[in-house]
C-alpha cells in the first residue's frame, strides 16, 4: 500500500506570477509561496489551470517551479502539472519537475483534437515514463479539455503502477465516488470544483485542489478540520460562506483569477496580473473585488476567529 498522506488535505492551485511588464516573475512567485506555506496548506498544485499554463512557454513554466520548489520545495507537498498540446514538451516537463525533487506530475488530456481513448492513454503514459519514480495524477477537467475521464480509459491508466490517483474537476460528485470505487484505497482522488469541496470529501476525495483556496486558505482549512471532526453541519456552513465569495469573485467583470490577484494585493501579495488574452481587472473590477475581499475577511472572522 503507498502511503498517500502527503496529498491528503487543502492544495491551493498556485497562480501565476508576473512582473510589471507581463514576465514570469521567480521573486514574486517565491514569495507566493512563502504566503501559503505560512497558511498552513498541505501543498502547492503548480502551473495547472489556476496557473494560466496553456498561455506560457515551457522556459517559463520550468522558472515557476524552479522558484516554488527553492522556496518552499521540501516543505510542502509540491505536484507540478506537466501537460503541454504535445507530448514531446510534456515529457522535458515532466523530467524537469522530476530533477527538483517534486511528489507528482499531473496532465490533462490532449485538448483542441479529440483523440480516441489508446491515444490519450499512450500520451499520459509516454509523460509518465520521462519521470519514472515520481507519481502521475490524471487531471480531469472535461469542462475545459473536451474529454473526460471515462471508466475504462481510468481502469487502463491504473494498469501504469506510477498513476496514483485522479484531480477530479467534474461537476458530478459522483464522478469521485466511482473514481475512488475502482482505484480503491491505493489510489487518491482530489475534488477539484471547489463550490463542492465538502460534498465530494464526503464521497470519497481524499483531499482538495482547487483555484480560489489561495484568497481564503482559512476557511478551506477550516471547513476540511471540521470535516474530519465530524462537524458536518458546521463544515457544510462555511462551505456555503466559500461559495457566496465565489460567485461574488465570478461577478468581478473580469477573468476570475484577476480577481483573485486583486485580492491577494489588498492582502500584501503581489501576483502581477493575468496574461492576455485572459481578461484583466478594471476599475470597476477593483471595487468589486474589494468588496469580495471584505466578505472573505468577515467569514474568516466569523468561521476561524
Amino acid at each position: 500500500m503507498r502511503d498517500l498522506t502527503k496529498y491528503q488535505g487543502v492544495i491551493p492551485a498556485f497562480y501565476a506570477c508576473y512582473e510589471d511588464n507581463g514576465d514570469v516573475s521567480a521573486e514574486r512567485t517565491a514569495n507566493f509561496a512563502k504566503y501559503l506555506l505560512e497558511k498552513g496548506v498541505k501543498g502547492l498544485y503548480v502551473c495547472g489551470s489556476s496557473g494560466e499554463c496553456i498561455y506560457q512557454s515551457k522556459e517559463e513554466r520550468k522558472i515557476i517551479l524552479e522558484s516554488v520548489m527553492k522556496a518552499v520545495g521540501g516543505k510542502m507537498t509540491i505536484i507540478a502539472h506537466v501537460a503541454c498540446n504535445n507530448t514531446k514538451d510534456s515529457m522535458e516537463l515532466a523530467a524537469h519537475a522530476e530533477s527538483l525533487g517534486v511528489d507528482a506530475i499531473a496532465a490533462i488530456p490532449p485538448i483542441y483534437f479529440h483523440l480516441p481513448e489508446d491515444s490519450i492513454a499512450k500520451y499520459w503514459n509516454d509523460i509518465s515514463s520521462a519521470a519514472p519514480n515520481t507519481d502521475f495524477i490524471i487531471y480531469n477537467i472535461p469542462q475545459l479539455a473536451g474529454v473526460a475521464l471515462t471508466m475504462p480509459l481510468f481502469k487502463k491508466m491504473l494498469e501504469n503502477p506510477r498513476v496514483i490517483g485522479v484531480k477530479n474537476s467534474s461537476m458530478p460528485v459522483q464522478d469521485i465516488q466511482m473514481f475512488k470505487m475502482e482505484g480503491g484505497e491505493d489510489c487518491i482522488i482530489f475534488n477539484g470544483p471547489d463550490e463542492q469541496f465538502i460534498s465530494g470529501r464526503i464521497i470519497g476525495a481524499g483531499g482538495g485542489i482547487g483555484g480560489t483556496y489561495a484568497v481564503m486558505p482559512e476557511l478551506f482549512l477550516k471547513a476540511d478540520e471540521l470535516l474530519k471532526e465530524g462537524k458536518i453541519n458546521e463544515a457544510c456552513e462555511i462551505q456555503h460562506a466559500i461559495d457566496k465569495i465565489i460567485y461574488a469573485m465570478c461577478a468581478c467583470k473580469c477573468n476570475m483569477y484577476a480577481a483573485a490577484k486583486q485580492i491577494l494585493r489588498e492582502k500584501g501579495v503581489e501576483c502581477g496580473s493575468v496574461r492576455a488574452p485572459l481578461a484583466e481587472i478594471t476599475e470597476e473590477g477593483i471595487a468589486l473585488a474589494h468588496n469580495v475581499k471584505v466578505m472573505i475577511d468577515e467569514a474568516i472572522e466569523k468561521y476561524v476567529g
